[in-house]
């Protein structure tokens, strides 16, 4: 199943290093969505959207991004990290989904590094994260998608 990971990763690179691991695990194609390449998502069997947590929901890069690329009908998968709290995770990349005919095949989070607002008095949360285990978890996660 040829698969493209849209992803906006800031900060500490937490995302990143979830999708890299993904990546590895089933050679998905991985797309930047601040690149603002032009996009042929209509080639990949699916699409996965991966951000970090901010403001409790999905960056609005990568919301944009699924307005106006997102095929539809094509399956998709969620990714995201966040330091304290999920917030929302991928409510509104879930609503565009469902708008566009996209099945939604599941959704992968763990914690990440965050020195955001208030955080970064206490030099931080959710330190060393994701680590390895986080990391296996989603290779684990993205490799059972192959099956569905």
């Amino acid at each position: 199943m040829k698969t493209a990971i849209c992803y906006l990763s800031c900060h500490h690179g937490n995302t990143r290093k979830v999708v890299e691991a993904m990546a590895g695990a089933g050679g998905a194609d991985l797309i930047d969505v601040r690149t603002r390449q032009a996009v042929q998502l209509e080639e990949y069997d699916c699409i996965g959207l991966a951000s970090g947590i901010y403001g409790f929901e999905m960056h609005k890069s990568v919301t944009a991004f699924a307005r106006q690329y997102l095929p539809a009908g094509k399956p998709v998968f969620f990714v995201y990290t966040y330091g304290g709290a999920k917030g929302t995770g991928s409510k509104v990349l879930a609503q565009i989904a469902h708008e566009k005919g996209c099945p939604v095949l599941g959704e992968f989070s763990c914690k990440g590094y965050d020195t955001f607002g208030p955080f970064k008095l206490v030099g931080g949360i959710a330190k060393g994260r994701p680590n390895e285990q986080d990391l296996e978890k989603a290779r684990a996660f993205f490799l059972s998608l192959q099956t569905k």
